[in-house]
């Protein structure tokens, strides 16, 4: 039910033909989880807080630095060396005290990160780095809990959301590649993408349009084109392949 407050705060997203106050109300009851409070995490987490979902646990274990503040919009030069999520915590619940905002000051490992993900509605990557990245993957897939990824490097980026168990997974796009140095950014590029992950997560909540699964959305913002590439399910694949399968059926 949502409260007279709400329904004034959430009119013109209520007004979008298909979601209405029935849809608005799935966003209320939805707990999320974003992994990330950089310059993915920044807007995801913002777009998802004005949206109105019910609860948002970040995760991050970094404090804020001086050469964050050209893409983490969350954060002001009065932040610096306080902990990320404590900081991104204060600023969202100013943004919308409807949404409840859990900080987490932890790093995701491997023994974590099927606990830290456990009992929420779905995943959003806003997160620099992939070897943590394929840990949220699996933990997403054992849990057969909806995953959004996104990634930046300078002007481009990329989405693509994971349905474990219906479509491929990171592991399948990627096989295990890391990649290594100091990745280059321009801040509107997470702008874009993080706006476009907390577009799937509305999606996906609400059951509107088509989501990115099976296909990599992939933004170049030099040329200003979007193209689109088909993935596929690795049936072979670790995290969610056959084998990786029956080996968690087996344990």
């Amino acid at each position: 039910m949502l409260s007279p407050q709400e329904l004034i705060r959430y009119d013109r997203q209520i007004l979008i033909e298909g979601l209405g106050a029935a849809g608005q109300a799935k966003l209320k009851k939805t707990r999320v989880v974003v992994a990330g409070t950089g310059g993915l995490g920044s807007p995801i987490s913002i777009y998802l807080t004005a949206a109105g979902v019910g609860m948002i646990r970040l995760i991050d274990y970094d404090v804020v630095d001086l050469d964050n503040l050209n893409r983490q919009v969350l954060y002001g030069s009065e932040n610096i060396g306080q902990p990320k999520v404590e900081a991104a915590r204060c600023r969202l619940q100013a943004l919308n005290p409807e949404v409840a905002i859990e900080a987490v000051n932890e790093r995701i490992t491997e023994s974590n990160a099927a606990g830290l993900v456990d009992g929420f509605d779905i995943i959003v990557d806003g997160l620099d780095n992939l070897p943590m990245r394929y840990l949220l993957n699996k933990a997403a897939v054992e849990k057969k809990i909806p995953f959004v990824h996104g990634a930046v490097s300078g002007f481009e980026g990329r989405v693509m959301t994971v349905l474990p168990g219906k479509s491929a997974c990171l592991m399948c796009l990627l096989r295990g590649v890391t990649v290594q140095g100091k990745i280059p950014i321009i801040g509107v590029t997470p702008a874009v993408i993080g706006a476009i992950e907390a577009t799937e997560v509305v999606k996906y909540i609400t059951g509107l349009g088509e989501l990115l699964t099976d296909r990599l959305l992939v933004y170049d913002g030099l040329a200003m084109q979007f193209s689109e590439l088909k993935v596929k399910r690795n049936p072979e694949c670790p995290h969610c392949g056959t084998s990786a399968q029956s080996l968690k059926i087996k344990s």
